[in-house]
């Protein structure tokens, strides 16, 4: 190993297989995470930790790690005094955030937060949701969950839960009367770990490479082939980035045009190119976008 490493915390739960997906997609090689705490990693300048992602800003806000990732929602309720490198739009399920949401059981006469003063609240995130209660002045008792907490909405009076896709909430029968909170994951790093020249050109080159993989998730690599007599009409299409690369071909009546699209936009665009003349149209996936 290097004598210069950088300590870097992966989640360990929800976020793992998201994460370590991730890495891979950015060029790294990661092994050994199904069976260690410390799994490999192609880089003898990174060493890999896996800790919850509920506990990760505190340890790097105390110098156990160099830096690592989490949820806004954790560094929220943990007061974490940490330096955030960027926000990575990536969950376990979707790329949408998360978000917390104060729930009680459809059968409830309970509408809004205000019905539930007096009551009890379950949730993992007791700080957070006892200052979100405190802010609008209702006096309620928030009791620590330790998991299964959708169970629970109708032993006590609401549960607070994290959701993304609001499916487990739904399939529970429970109503969202409001939400607290949405959360995204962050790349944080120890204050000092940031003043580090070596450590914080590491940390910028991985959210470098993290952030240019999560682009090329959602985009497509597209080609084509057009005759210069069509090009105008063509380029007018393409909701490029800046602007399409167009190459002159052998063939002197025609020209090559690549761009990269959002892939949602790919099924609606292929068939209009192909209608104002475009051929040999082919698409491919991309493993990083950098802009």
């Amino acid at each position: 190993m290097s004598e210069k490493v950088l300590k870097l915390g992966i989640p360990k739960g929800s976020l793992q297989n998201a994460t370590f997906d991730l890495f891979e997609k950015a060029g790294f090689n990661v092994s050994g995470f199904e069976r260690s705490y410390f799994p490999r990693i192609d880089d003898p300048e990174i060493q890999l930790i896996m800790l919850r992602a509920q506990e990760m800003s505190r340890y790097v806000e105390d110098g156990v790690l160099d830096a690592g990732f989490t949820g806004y929602d954790w560094i929220c309720e943990n007061n974490s005094d940490v330096y955030e490198v960027c926000e990575l739009q990536y969950s376990k399920a979707t790329s949408n955030p998360a978000r917390w949401v104060l729930a009680v059981p459809n059968e409830s006469n309970i509408d809004k937060p205000e019905d539930l003063e007096g009551g009890i609240i379950a949730t993992e995130l007791v700080n957070a949701t006892e200052r979100y209660f405190s802010d609008k002045k209702i006096n309620v008792k928030v009791e620590f969950s330790w998991g299964a907490t959708e169970v629970k909405a109708r032993l006590v009076n609401g549960i607070v839960e994290l959701t993304e896709t609001g499916s487990s909430i739904r399939a529970n029968n429970l109503k969202i009367i409001d939400t607290l909170m949405t959360s995204t994951t962050r790349f944080v790093a120890n204050k000092n770990a940031w003043a580090d020249a070596f450590k914080k050109q590491k940390i910028e080159s991985i959210a470098i490479l993290l952030n240019a993989a999560i682009d090329a998730k959602t985009r497509v690599g597209l080609k084509m082939n057009v005759k210069k007599g069509d090009l105008e009409d063509i380029l007018k299409l393409l909701p490029a980035e800046k602007s399409p690369t167009v190459s002159s071909l052998a063939d002197s009546d025609y020209a090559a045009i690549e761009i990269i699209v959002e892939e949602k936009v790919e099924r609606e665009l292929i068939p209009q190119l192909k209608r104002a003349g475009a051929s040999g149209i082919f698409t491919y996936p991309l493993n990083k976008v950098i802009h």
